[in-house]
């Protein structure tokens, strides 16, 4: 079922973290209001600890790498899409700040100026006030592009979706050739995604790796998981890649088409040898020309009957 369907595919999303990137972000950048730049990261990464977001990995792994001592953390909240916060101060994106009441009009240049770099923002603020940044790039898998060009290239209308706002999916989107983008998603709402686009009319693919990537892989029509994504992702994909490779992701396509192409000679070849000989073997001719077909005859036409199909079958291992 899953074959039959990949090939009428017309819309495909794909996932920005794990899936489009190596999923490996790094910390590229600290820029201190307040304070130096070490108690920034000793702050941020104190809190990060705490939190199961990819972006607060390469925060908390520089802290370690610097040898700086972690503070406690009392009265810890995770806002899902947002950030978190505890007595120490609050870290996260600018929809955390507007729930906090925090002004980012002082910093908003410095904040523009990295997003515009392609990379993701996260605020630190203590009390009130912003006290620095923390900036977070993840670096682009190298067939990124290049499997880009193929799904378009192939008919497919490429999409992107990725919880960071619009001016950072648009920086990482050009540098692979995606025009269409979902930004500013947050993880509940991705499934939702998945059908505004499936009311449109079209059959959709979704490609992710992550657990808030699950409900959109069984929302669409065909999900597909990146083999070094979590359990569930692969739970509830219809397909998984074995690697983490995007150039797989054509490769299904054009399977797809292939086996549905072979199926169709099978069932072609299938039916003449049918339609052909079980009239002979009847002895439909017998009364014209006086010819029968000796059962031997016939035990050797469907056996190649057989054969031919599965010699047309094995065709797709050369796919």
């Amino acid at each position: 079922a899953t074959l039959e369907i990949a090939h009428k595919i017309k819309a495909i999303i794909l996932d920005k973290t794990g899936t489009l990137t190596k999923g490996k972000p790094e910390l590229t950048d600290i820029v201190a209001f307040e304070g130096e730049q070490k108690e920034i990261l000793q702050l941020a990464a104190s809190l990060e600890r705490y939190s199961e977001h990819h972006l607060a990995k390469p925060i908390v792994a520089q802290a370690q790498k610097e040898n700086l001592e972690f503070l406690p953390v009392k009265n810890f909240e995770a806002i899902p899409g947002k950030g978190i916060k505890g007595d120490l101060g609050a870290v996260g994106n600018r929809a955390l700040m507007k729930d906090l009441n925090i002004s980012l009009v002082e910093v908003e240049a410095d904040i523009v100026k990295l997003e515009n770099e392609g990379k993701t923002v996260v605020i630190l603020a203590v009390g009130n006030q912003v006290k620095g940044l923390l900036a977070v790039a993840d670096t682009l898998k190298e067939e990124a592009e290049e499997v880009i060009k193929s799904l378009k290239k192939n008919g497919l209308e490429v999409w992107m979706i990725t919880g960071d706002n619009e001016r950072v999916a648009k920086a990482i989107a050009s540098q692979v050739g995606i025009e269409n983008i979902m930004a500013g998603v947050l993880p509940q709402d991705k499934a939702e995604k998945v059908k505004e686009l499936q009311k449109t009319g079209k059959l959709v693919a979704m490609i992710g790796d992550g657990i808030n990537d699950a409900p959109a892989l069984a929302q669409a029509e065909l999900g597909i998981a990146m083999g070094e994504g979590t359990d569930i992702a692969m739970e509830s994909a219809e397909i998984t890649l074995m690697r983490g490779d995007l150039r797989l992701i054509p490769e299904v396509i054009l399977l797809s088409r292939r086996t549905l192409r072979i199926i169709k000679q099978n069932l072609f070849w299938a039916f003449f040898y049918n339609i052909a000989f079980i009239p002979v073997a009847a002895g439909a001719l017998y009364p014209f020309f006086g010819i029968l077909l000796n059962p031997i005859f016939a035990a050797v036409a469907m056996a190649f009957s057989s054969l031919s199909v599965v010699l047309n079958s094995l065709r797709l291992k050369r796919s």
